[in-house]
């Protein structure tokens, strides 16, 4: 039976964001824990060339999706929670390269990323966070004239 094309792409933000946290923790090569996903977990139903991108794009671009990310926190960056970073950087990431992924479907995936990861609470601050994010980077389709 085939997955749907949004099915794969929201196990691939999952299994991103696993390895993203993964690499923030360890500071081991992107490489390797791809590498170690795909031998290590079932990597079937997931769009393994987006797990890719986002695992190898987001760090490239670490700088300035925390500086996005902190534009609207109002935590310090070591004050966030590291599942939640990473679902922050990994959401930032959609919003601001990723114009094919409606804004809406960015900050579902990233509630319920934080709904599955996170603290109690950590729902509500992603949300918060992205629902800023995208009302600055996706002005035409948020509808936001600032």
């Amino acid at each position: 039976m085939a997955v749907s094309l949004a099915k794969s792409r929201s196990n691939a933000r999952k299994k991103a964001t696993q390895a993203l946290y993964q690499w923030q923790m360890s500071g081991n090569d992107l490489t390797e824990i791809e590498k170690q996903f795909h031998q290590e977990q079932n990597m079937e139903k997931v769009d393994t060339d987006y797990f890719h991108t986002l695992l190898h794009q987001v760090p490239t671009e670490i700088t300035l999706l925390d500086e996005l990310i902190l534009k609207y926190s109002d935590r310090k960056q070591d004050e966030l929670d590291p599942i939640e970073q990473s679902i922050l950087r990994l959401s930032s990431y959609e919003l601001k390269y990723r114009a094919d992924v409606p804004y809406k479907v960015v900050i579902s995936e990233a509630i319920t990323l934080a709904k599955m990861f996170g603290s109690d609470k950590s729902h509500a601050f992603v949300n918060s966070i992205l629902d800023k994010l995208a009302k600055d980077l996706r002005k035409l389709e948020t509808g936001s004239s600032k």
